[in-house]
């Protein structure tokens, strides 16, 4: 994070770190570009390759980008090609061509080559090729309806290949046994943040998704160990969605980042990165509504195992929820 980011942050009269006996304040550790900050997971799975691509294609250089849109776009002929091979074609040099891998996940060339095999053989075993999902002005609604069921299929599609299941455990099992749970998000994010409270709320957990920038920041104040924090942003670099995160952060909670940047800002804050697909805008679908797609997935995930590891205490308490709804649910009588 540049000095100009951190500044943002703690100048202007905003919550430094907590005052000395109230929490013991961490240090934000460096984030490396794309990768989860905890967890050491694997070098993702063929199937991810495509989706890591478009999410963290934003974040690189222009040389970085050439290497990565040449290895999604044929991963049949790249896998062919030695690392200088691929420098060639792509006109960069082999250093870029290694760092475009670890970038997306792999140690180094050699794992990348062998996860774009896997690819090839996965797109020449007979599957269905690609539809645009790009709307016209005058495309008839039943091509409007097909191309936003094609768009909806490969943004949950690719927020499941590229999501980090090590980080996905360690964050609902500080969920489980969290004392209390602040969610925060603005915009389209923050009608994911809501969703995920009321979810947590039916299962007996303390949960709060302050819609107010200034109320998130005074909630996280009150954060400590033992207590969970989570951030929504595609981004991941919305200013009143990452302040209440640092917070919690120097409060000592446990903080878990939800966003399309794993490399943004919102990460240095964040001791659980879940990446979310990058959303795909387009002049009459604005990107909100795919990276909304994608952000409810990973808080379907969040919720129900956090349910299945507090069953014995869930499964009571939804029910509980449904019987003192039920009755607003039923047919009226005249």
């Amino acid at each position: 994070m540049t000095n100009e980011v951190k500044e943002s942050f703690t100048s202007g009269g905003r919550p430094g770190a907590p005052a000395p006996g109230t929490a013991t304040p961490r240090t934000a550790a460096p984030a490396a570009p794309g990768a989860a900050t905890a967890g050491g997971a694997a070098p993702p799975a063929p199937a991810a390759l495509a989706a890591k691509v478009r999410t963290l294609a934003p974040s690189m250089t222009r040389s970085m980008q050439r290497v990565a849109e040449a290895v999604a776009g044929d991963p049949a002929g790249c896998a062919a090609l030695t690392v200088t091979g691929l420098a060639e074609l792509t006109g960069t040099s082999e250093a870029t061509v290694v760092r475009t891998a670890r970038l997306l996940g792999y140690p180094g060339y050699r794992d990348l080559r062998l996860a774009l095999a896997g690819l090839a053989a996965q797109q020449q075993s007979g599957r269905a090729p690609s539809v645009t999902a790009d709307i016209a002005v005058d495309d008839p609604v039943a091509d409007v309806v097909a191309k936003l069921a094609y768009d909806e299929q490969q943004t949950l599609a690719d927020t499941a290949a590229g999501l980090d299941t090590v980080q996905l455990g360690a964050a609902v099992a500080a969920l489980a046994t969290a004392r209390r749970i602040d969610i925060y998000g603005i915009g389209a994010s923050g009608l994911v943040a809501q969703d995920l409270a009321q979810k947590l709320l039916r299962i007996g957990l303390i949960a709060h998704a302050p819609s107010d920038p200034h109320l998130a920041v005074t909630n996280a104040v009150q954060l400590r160990s033992g207590d969970v924090a989570i951030a929504i942003t595609h981004s991941g670099s919305t200013g009143d969605v990452i302040e209440p995160l640092r917070v919690a952060f120097d409060h000592g909670a446990t903080t878990v980042a939800v966003t399309g940047r794993p490399d943004g800002p919102v990460s240095q804050y964040a001791d659980h990165v879940l990446t979310t697909s990058t959303a795909r805008e387009s002049e009459l679908r604005p990107a909100a509504m795919s990276s909304r797609t994608s952000q409810l997935l990973v808080v379907d995930c969040l919720f129900t195992c956090v349910t299945q590891r507090t069953y014995e205490t869930a499964a009571p308490a939804l029910a509980a929820s449904y019987e003192a709804l039920a009755h607003r649910h039923a047919p009226r009588t005249r």
